[in-house]
């Protein structure tokens, strides 16, 4: 027998993510869309905030990072990824942007059943993002944009040599203030790159 409930569409927004493609104006060796990199935030959140705990005097929970970042860019599943340079090429752009992400946050949200809502808006809304958790999450985004941008090198992408140079900059004002990042860096960034063969075998 058929229901009569009204069907939510949230979850046709989370469907829709993987054909979302990042780096949309550039050439990627490996092509890349938004549910792979909201998932390698995800990873990146939960180990920034383990990090953080274990040997810089955090107190955060990992797994309210890793579920802030599954769903920073929902909003993408509406208005698609937009190169950052594009995004941040002058303020009004930049304005109108965040206007319309804003707009779309609150479409997701509510797509939702309304007795559910309370419990995804400071999910989906990134306004209502618990702060504390904001710069974890950004810096997570930028590790992964990072990892990405190293491995298209490796595959001698040119189009990256650019994305890296802002990158560096990027981190080298993160480091400043969260040590984490850091020591992500030091302690993971480089064996992103690891071949089968180094994974199966560290002493090659």
């Amino acid at each position: 027998m058929k229901s009569t409930q009204q069907q939510s569409t949230f979850l046709a927004w989370i469907y829709r993510m993987p054909l979302i493609k990042r780096w949309a104006l550039m050439h990627c060796v490996k092509p890349e869309n938004v549910a792979e990199h909201s998932h390698l935030v995800a990873v990146i959140s939960h180990m920034l905030v383990i990090i953080k705990n274990k040997k810089f005097g955090g107190n955060l929970n990992p797994d309210r990072a890793a579920t802030l970042a599954l769903y920073h860019e929902c909003s993408e599943s509406r208005h698609q990824d937009l190169n950052h340079n594009t995004k941040y090429h002058n303020p009004e752009i930049t304005r109108e942007f965040k206007r319309l992400e804003a707009l779309a946050e609150q479409e997701c949200l509510e797509s939702l059943p309304e007795e559910f809502r309370d419990d995804f808006e400071a999910l989906v809304v990134q306004d209502k993002v618990d702060p504390t958790y904001r710069p974890i999450i950004k810096a997570a985004d930028v590790l992964s944009a990072y990892v990405k941008t190293l491995d298209e090198l490796h595959f001698s992408n040119s189009e990256f040599e650019h994305v890296k140079v802002n990158l560096d900059k990027k981190l080298a004002q993160l480091v400043q203030t969260m040590p984490e990042v850091q020591y992500f860096l030091d302690t993971f960034s480089d064996s992103c790159l690891a071949t089968l063969d180094k994974l199966s075998n560290p002493t090659l």
